[in-house]
This record gives C-alpha cells, structure tokens and sequence, in this order.
C-alpha cells in the first residue's frame, strides 16, 4: 500500500507547477481529479513540446498529468459549482495554480472552502504571490527567472544571460507544494485540522539559488561573477568547472589545485600556493588547465585522476547517460498505456519506500472521461 492511499485530491490546476505536485501526490498514492474545463480542459493539453501529441493531447500533458482522473465542471454554472462543492466536502486536499483573485470570485477561496470541509488542506500555487504589484504578472517559467537573478549564474563570464534550459521555477515550485502538503497532512493527524498552503514560483526559485544569494546578501553585496573559462558556479574556486579534452570533455569538482597540477604534470600550478588565488585569480588558472587538458583526450585523463583519488567526471549527453550500467540500474523509465493502445516511455517516481520503486502505467485521463463515474460515486447528481 503506497503511504497516500486514500486520500482524494481535487486539482484545479494547469500548465506544469500544479500538475506536477499533482502528479507526484499521484505517485505517492492518492486519487488525484482534476477539475477541469468542459471541451477545453486544461491548457496544458496543448500545451507542447516539438509539437508532440499523442492523440488529442500533448505529450507533455500525458506525462506530467498520469495517474490522475479527469472531472469537468463549468465553475461559472451553478449547477455545476454545487457538484464541485459536495465534492469538495469528501476530499482531503485541494490545489489550484488560478490567478489571485480567481477562487474568490467562485466563491471556492479559502474561507469558503474551509467552511465546508474544514479538515481540508488547501494548497495554492501562484506566480509572485497575492500581493505587490507583480501579483498579476504572467507566472511563466522563463519570466520568472529573468526576474529571479538565476540566469546569471549559468554560461561563461562573456555570454549573456543563459536560462536554465527546464522548467524549473515551475517544477521548484510544485515540489515546495508537495512538501507543504505533507506537511499539513502529518499535522492534521495530530490536530485534526486542515490548513491553507502557499507558494509562488520566484520565491521557490529565489530559494533554489539560497547558496549564492546567502552570498551575495553577506559579502557587501556584490554581484556573483562567472568565471572566464570552465564555469559551473559563480562563487567556487578552481579547478571547479567543465573543461574540452582532445576529443570531448571533463568535469572537474572541487580539490586541492596544487595536487591536481602535480598528477596532471602542470608545473606552472604550484605557483598559486595561496588557496585565496584559487578563486581570484581562478580565470588564469583555468586558461592553465585548459592548454593542459586539451592534450589528452578524457578517458586518458580519467584513468590518471580517478586513481588519484581526484573528483572528476565524464560529460555524457542522454544517449551515453542511457548506454550506462549506472543509469539502467536505477530503472528509471516506465511505459505509460494510451486509451488508443499505443505506449509512452517516461519517467518514473524517483522516490523508493521500503525499498520498492513506484511505478504507474495509468496514462493522462481523456478529458472529462471520469465524470459520470465520480457522479454516481459521491452522489453528485
């Protein structure tokens, strides 16, 4: 039995942040509806990445919305809003990633909805938060982290802003939801209440970057500085960074640069003998190692620092990664089954619980396609 067996999850969500909360509380066990929008649905449908859809939908969509079951409703309509209404009497959380403002004007804000079931934890997703005058932006992924600082971090000192290339504000911010929720849930259990969750994107992503910005806020504030070559973080010293071999790449982590220039034969490194120099003058030095580690190609140089106990790493794209016996041993894919028979590969639930791995062929639900079902079920009608 998966640990939220049982408990029921209305989710008036769409796009990514709030279906990927949605989709891990599947993954964990609980019944996840989505509320949706008669013929319409959830924008995410088509919402689609190199235009893939399988059938109607996007492939997207079927990925991050497996596992769950779809309930239309028009929340405009009263008769409509009643059946949502009792529904909500029967569930135990309910998250939406609506505007501020929204709920309110359905009359399914918190207040209202506590009135009805008030164990009932509510979990809400929104952009830059309820307040200020960013509250109405658009909570788009790239928006907000060119607002976050976050794209400054990424790329070499001469390149320009680089975004990170995920969703990650989007999926930072559905993972604080989860938390959040569990949270509750463990409290309720004690206290027999429920309560009213909150998380917007920037602060999710402002708090994914808590390293350089605890930094930033303690060192008179200046700004972080990518380094010239090899660059991976703005505040670490060398030989931190990627660096191109004679026929592709090498990772290095973090270590004592003296002993790196003494198993790489790289006289001129001793020289930085103050660990101070490591980051000052870290472009230098990485000029130093490039020249260095252009001489031989990478498996070369991993068979000299691996043995010497030296953090270093190959650079694999997602077909080496696949080749390898340390990624199939995760068993990280699952096949999701399609109404129309047909399979997806994806991803599972990376989480294990007592040593089992979670895995769910259920696909995306066919737009409305469990709403008599649900009716009948909690006598809605």
């Amino acid at each position: 039995m998966k640990p939220l067996e049982d408990l029921i999850v209305l989710e008036f969500c769409q796009f990514l942040a709030g279906p990927s909360a949605g989709l891990r509380l599947a993954d964990l066990g609980a019944r996840v509806i989505k509320v949706e929008r008669p013929e319409v649905g959830d924008n995410g449908r088509k919402l689609a990445i190199k235009d893939l859809y399988e059938g109607e939908d996007s492939l997207l969509f079927h990925t991050i919305n497996r596992n769950k079951e779809s309930y239309t409703a028009d929340l405009k309509s009263a008769t409509d809003l009643k059946k949502v209404k009792k529904l909500i009497r029967k569930a135990d959380v309910l998250t939406h990633n609506f505007r501020p403002g929204v709920m309110e004007k359905l009359g399914l804000d918190f207040e209202s909805v506590k009135a009805l079931n008030p164990k009932i934890i509510y979990a809400e997703i929104t952009g830059y938060g309820k307040e200020g005058p960013w509250k109405s932006k658009p909570g788009q992924d790239l928006l907000i982290q060119s607002l976050s600082g976050l794209t400054w971090l990424s790329g070499d000192k001469e390149n320009p802003p680089v975004p990170f290339g995920l969703s990650i504000a989007d999926l930072m911010g559905g993972s604080h939801l989860v938390q959040g929720i569990l949270a509750a849930l463990v409290r309720r259990n004690k206290e027999k209440r429920g309560a009213l969750i909150e998380v917007n994107l920037l602060s999710s992503l402002i708090d994914f970057q808590f390293e350089v910005i605890t930094t930033f806020l303690n060192d008179g504030g200046q700004l972080p500085e990518r380094a010239s070559k090899g660059n991976a973080h703005a505040y670490l010293s060398a030989p931190y960074g990627i660096y191109e071999t004679k026929d592709d790449y090498i990772v290095l982590a973090m270590g004592d640069l003296n002993y790196l220039g003494q198993v790489i034969g790289a006289q001129e490194l001793k020289t930085y003998k103050d660990k101070e120099e490591w980051f000052s003058r870290r472009n230098e030095i990485g000029e130093i190692l490039s020249r260095y580690l252009k001489r031989q190609t990478t498996q070369d140089w991993l068979s000299i620092l691996k043995p010497a106990k030296i953090w270093c790493s190959e650079l694999f794209d997602y077909t080496k990664m696949f080749d390898e016996k340390g990624y199939k041993v995760l068993q990280m894919e699952q096949n999701i089954d399609l109404p129309s028979g047909e399979k997806v590969i994806t991803t599972r639930c990376p989480i294990r619980i007592d040593g089992e791995r979670l895995f769910s062929s259920k696909s995306a639900p066919v737009l409305g396609k469990d709403t008599e079902v649900i009716n009948e079920e909690f006598g809605l009608n």
